[in-house]
């Protein structure tokens, strides 16, 4: 059975309340993983994974945890290559479906940004969640779980 992965200390409210839907009504389990405790509603699908503080504790954990065709919930791009080599898929909370063609440019883009902020350059940080992104977030999540149960 598939499963669905949250790297859940950065991923928006509106996103999870999304997954949570989901989760129940496709009985795919989502486990949100986070080093901190978060509020889940009670279902067998929804799972909350406490890890310890620190610098990539979640995401390692996340890639250690995923298999190949589970999906992995992140705005983090190292996190989504990661998964994508273990052949999981991945999907940005604006729903952008993270890819092999499109990851490796994402995370250059990534690494000149950090580049540009270590030198004093204020490049400022993602727009707020919008209705738009929630929509495109829960289409791409429909269209992943539609694939995901043909096989």
């Amino acid at each position: 059975m598939m499963a669905i992965w949250v790297d859940a200390d950065a991923c928006p409210g509106v996103i999870k309340e999304i997954l949570f839907r989901a989760a129940q009504r496709t009985q795919t389990t989502v486990t949100l993983v986070a080093n901190q405790s978060l509020r889940i509603p009670p279902s067998p699908y929804i799972q909350m994974l406490r890890v310890a503080p620190g610098f990539d504790v979640a995401d390692n954990e996340i890639v250690r945890r995923c298999a190949a065709g589970d999906l992995v919930i992140t705005a983090d791009i190292p996190l989504a290559a990661e998964v994508l080599g273990k052949g999981a898929a991945a999907l940005n909370p604006r729903g952008e479906r993270y890819s092999e063609a499109t990851i490796r440019e994402k995370l250059t883009m990534r690494d000149f940004m950090d580049t540009l902020r270590a030198s004093g350059v204020q490049t400022g940080g993602p727009s707020a969640l919008n209705q738009r992104d929630r929509q495109q977030f829960a289409n791409a999540l429909e269209q992943w779980l539609q694939t995901s149960q043909r096989r």
